[in-house]
């Protein structure tokens, strides 16, 4: 019997949890990075798989499509995800925030053309950014062990369980008939890639050790997102990371695109990616 994607993602996303629950056992002294031996050479492994693949694709993808093709794209996909970002917000209690989803939703679906024009953007509605890990979060789940996971890049134990749900949520993935879903997942990762070129210079310039600065990134980024970017002072209490300094570019250029949150492999950065959700 053939696997289906949605059962392969769930496998992959369910090792990543049980790599981090099991972290206690294979500890590499560093509190927030305690399997740091295995996550480098997945973030190796990863990193090597962008170089051949993924970063020519995207370049390519760039070179040929002219910029408002390639927005309408992002539009199209992010508009979908707008659904369940509405969704994860009324988890979470925020009802006004929710409503604003379901309306741009709305909006961009049809005067948008399926998503294709971001009308609701420029109507005034915000465009947010939730997905269950962050709902973990908003209940009081803590991060877990930080992992790495092959093709999806960083994550938490605790955004590796929400992971697992926003893969089995996503109608892109579970799209049929599989070639059209096979098609649109590809389309997806090599925008998300495409959209995140930009950040791939700062990234080397500002980072001494790539893989301590993308992991530092995600783990703030995270954390800014769970509490709305408002995070509390009271770092330990909260068992986070430490503020990272100022760089040449926010937290958010280091991962995934703000219009595309949906779980897709995006190497790029090792960030789901950051989900991407």
């Amino acid at each position: 019997m053939k696997t289906t994607l949605t059962a392969q993602l769930k496998s992959i996303a369910i090792a990543g949890m049980a790599i981090g629950l099991l972290a206690g056992c294979a500890t590499s002294g560093n509190p927030k990075d305690p399997i740091e031996g295995f996550n480098r050479a997945m973030f190796a492994f990863n990193e090597g798989l962008d170089s051949a693949i993924v970063k020519p694709v995207a370049k390519g993808y760039e070179a040929v499509l002219p910029s408002p093709i390639r927005t309408g794209v992002t539009n199209f996909f992010a508009n979908i995800d707008d659904l369940f970002v509405g969704v994860n917000n009324l988890l979470q209690g925020k009802i006004p925030q929710a409503f604003n989803d379901f309306g741009r939703v709305a909006i961009n679906s049809t005067i948008g053309l399926l998503g294709v024009l971001d009308i609701a953007s420029d109507a005034g509605l915000e465009k947010h950014e939730e997905d269950f890990g962050q709902t973990f979060g908003r209940w009081g789940v803590g991060n877990g062990a930080y992992v790495v996971i092959p093709v999806f890049g960083p994550r938490t134990a605790r955004d590796t369980v929400g992971l697992v749900l926003d893969v089995a949520a996503d109608p892109v993935a579970n799209h049929r008939p599989r070639r059209t879903r096979d098609a649109a997942l590809v389309l997806r990762t090599i925008s998300d890639r495409a959209n995140l070129l930009p950040a791939d210079k700062v990234v080397e310039e500002a980072a001494l050790d790539k893989y301590s600065y993308i992991r530092d990134a995600y783990l703030q980024r995270r954390r800014n997102l769970i509490h709305d970017g408002n995070p509390p002072r009271d770092l330990e209490a909260h068992a986070d990371i430490e503020p990272m300094a100022p760089l040449a570019a926010p937290a958010d250029a280091l991962s995934e695109p703000r219009a595309a949150a949906a779980p897709v492999p995006v190497l790029a950065l090792q960030g789901d990616s950051t989900s991407a959700r």
